[in-house]
C-alpha cells in the first residue's frame, strides 16, 4: 500500500510563507490528478489546489495569487499566508485505481 507524507508545515507569522511537500513511499501509476486539500476545525475538508495529470490547475477562491502548486513535485508554495489559512493540510494523488491521502501536516498562522 503506497503512503503519502506531507512535510513542510509549521507556525507562522501572518504575511509569511511556507512550502509543503508530499512524498509517496512508492510509485503511483496512471495518475489522474494531484491536490492539496485542508481542514480547519469544525469545517470541512475543502480543495485548496488541484493539478491534473494534463497540467491544468485550480486553486480556491481564498488562496488565489497566493499559492501556487507545482506539477513536477505537487509542492504546495504559500505566500502572504493568513490567520485564516490555518488549518491541517493534507495532499492527495487521484489515479485511475485508487485515491490515495496522507496523514496531514499542521499549517498555524498567527496574527
Amino acid at each position: 500500500q503506497v503512503r503519502l507524507v506531507e512535510s513542510g508545515g509549521g507556525l507562522v507569522q501572518a504575511g509569511g510563507s511556507l512550502r509543503l511537500s508530499c512524498v509517496a513511499s512508492g510509485s503511483i501509476f496512471s495518475i489522474l490528478a494531484k491536490g492539496w486539500y485542508r481542514q480547519a476545525p469544525g469545517k470541512q475538508r475543502e480543495l485548496v489546489a488541484e493539478i491534473t495529470n494534463g497540467g491544468g490547475t485550480k486553486y480556491a477562491d481564498s488562496v488565489k495569487g497566493r499559492f501556487t502548486i507545482f506539477r513536477d513535485n505537487m509542492d504546495l508554495q504559500m505566500v502572504s499566508l493568513k490567520p485564516e489559512d490555518t488549518a491541517v493540510y493534507y495532499c492527495r494523488i487521484t489515479s485511475n485505481l485508487y485515491d490515495y491521502w496522507g496523514q496531514g501536516t499542521q499549517v498555524t498562522v498567527s496574527s
